[in-house]
């Protein structure tokens, strides 16, 4: 007999099951607006057994199946740096990418198979509920497993949160094996933004010069630095036409936004990023980890590079669009070194805004960073001073008590970050692995089916949440639920748009949400969506 039980998208649900006291069989969302539940399948004969599977339902044609695969974490949490609301701590197998899915699966006697099922609700949709049945059918032998989902009359309003995740070109080009910037690149580019995008991010680093991130000191990364630079003695030209293109590849892809990549290396602005010119025809590195951030050399190349970057910019069209970086990172050690740096470029940005993800206030204290990007876990003295416009991020530090998206954590603790985004009005939430796919300081390259922590040095998860595939990117769990998590904010804020913000702080327990104070259980943050897309419904139901 084949056995089908239907849990929520909040589940991960391992291979030997686990235990689910109740099924999911029930739920709303709003018009344009993509909803996902998990069917988990296993036959009690011997082996395994194929199967045709396939969706009836009014919402088929707007229906997408995954296979939720596994992958190994030997790291999934810190020794001694993490709370006690981990699925595990120990290494192990987790659910975590997603193929997509023909008609044909698979299943299994010994383990558990499982079905992410996705229906995005068409704009123009009528409101309503809809039966949405999943069919297995195989050898004599047939079951089915049918969710009620419930399209609210209103829809859901655009994404106004910016939201970045780096993506690491290099990775693409070790991976696939294509020369950076040939045609096979590109292509690549374009589908691994236009998978982002269709999950919520909305802004791409942009590799002017070749990020100087997760770089060991003294080595380089593979250079995808996208302006050519032509040195004449002390003299500088450039030409923006590969920087062009990117920005065309990822405007058709979907992104709006662009970060300019550091200007300095991280942690401290101690030093140039690694820089590549043709001088009296050959190929020379002009600047690297030789080159001390403070010195003349530097400084006068960067008095050339930015006032040509940002006429480029400008002549694009992207003003309000581009955002600058002085160094990821810096410490209280590095005030001094990251304020002479900032003082080197401040005057030829033109307008154009410096941003920087931060743990230490002192940087915005003292006037250092006007735009900050806090820390998840050192937010509350940026909130405290009520700092206009505040940007969140996350990375492996945020492992105690706030939310994140490492593999062995909670999905619940991956998605209650919407809602904190919203009531924290951040504007902007960045995370630095799209997909490095390399071990730490990027030694090497790894293959990020069976390495999913840099090499035992992050808690896995947290370098990447996309996959390479055959020819394109393939998508995680994890980015499927940071992407629910970005709908929830944005149902918040038509609630608050509805109803003013009354509505949104009477949900009870709301008001002692904190970054570290939130639902602990699948079945408290879906209650919580469920009350507002009911609050959306009393004003705003029926047809559009």
């Amino acid at each position: 007999m084949i056995s089908m039980h239907s849990r929520s998208a909040l589940e991960k649900i391992f291979p030997d099951g686990g235990e689910f006291r109740v099924e999911y069989e029930k739920g709303s969302c709003l018009r344009g607006e993509a909803f996902a539940w998990q069917v988990a399948l296993k036959w009690d004969g011997w082996g395994t057994k194929p199967l045709r599977v396939w969706v009836e339902s009014p919402l088929k044609e707007h229906t997408a199946l995954f296979r939720v695969g596994n992958v190994p974490c030997e790291l999934p949490a810190y020794p001694g740096q993490h709370d006690s609301d981990y699925l595990s701590v120990k290494p192990g197998l987790f659910p975590d990418p997603l193929f997509p899915m023909g008609e044909g699966l698979e299943i299994n006697s010994f383990t558990q198979t499982v079905v992410w099922v996705e229906v995005t609700a068409p704009e123009g949709w009528e409101a309503g509920e809809y039966p949405v049945t999943l069919r297995a059918e195989g050898e004599g032998e047939s079951a089915q497993s049918t969710f009620t989902l419930e399209v609210v009359g209103a829809k859901l309003p655009p994404q106004k949160l910016r939201y970045t995740q780096w993506l690491h070109g290099d990775c693409l080009a070790q991976w696939y094996r294509v020369p950076v910037y040939g045609d096979e690149y590109w292509k690549l580019l374009g589908r691994y933004l236009r998978a982002a995008a269709e999950e919520g991010m909305d802004t791409v680093l942009t590799p002017v010069l070749t990020p100087a991130l997760d770089t060991e000191v003294g080595a380089e990364r593979l250079c995808t630095q996208l302006v050519k630079i032509r040195k004449t003695k002390s003299t500088y030209t450039f030409d923006f036409a590969d920087l062009a293109h990117f920005i065309r590849v990822a405007q058709e892809a979907g992104i709006g936004y662009f970060e300019i990549s550091h200007l300095f290396t991280q942690w401290g602005a101690g030093f140039a990023p690694a820089i590549y010119a043709n001088e009296n025809g050959a190929r020379v590195r002009c600047f690297g980890w030789d080159t001390p951030a403070a010195s003349k050399e530097y400084k006068d190349f960067l008095a050339q590079l930015l006032p040509a970057l940002t006429a480029f910019l400008k002549r694009a069209g992207l003003e309000g669009r581009v955002i600058f970086h002085i160094s990821d990172e810096p410490e209280d050690k590095h005030l001094e070194a990251y304020r002479e740096a900032r003082e080197a470029v401040l005057p030829y940005l033109d307008g154009f805004p410096l941003y920087d993800a931060l743990s230490d206030t002192a940087y915005f204290d003292k006037g250092l960073v006007d735009h900050p990007i806090a820390a998840t876990n050192h937010i509350e003295g940026f909130l405290q001073r009520e700092v206009p416009g505040l940007w969140a991020y996350t990375c492996c530090s945020q492992n105690v008590d706030v939310g994140n998206r490492f593999l062995a954590m909670p999905s619940y603790r991956n998605r209650i970050l919407g809602w904190q985004l919203y009531k924290y009005k951040c504007a902007g939430f960045l995370h630095w692995g799209f997909n490095f796919w390399n071990s730490q300081y990027s030694r090497s390259a790894i293959d990020p089916y069976t390495v999913t922590d840099a090499g035992r040095a992050f808690p896995g998860g947290d370098p990447f949440s996309v996959y390479p595939g055959t020819d394109g990117p393939v998508k995680s769990l994890r980015m499927k639920v940071f992407h629910h998590a970005l709908q929830d904010l944005r149902a918040l804020e038509l609630l608050e748009e509805l109803a003013g913000p009354e509505a949104v702080k009477g949900l009870p327990g709301f008001d002692q949400l904190t970054f570290t104070t939130y639902p602990r259980s699948p079945g408290s943050l879906l209650a919580w969506r469920e009350a507002v897309n009911g609050e959306i419904n009393k004003r705003a139901g029926g047809p559009a």
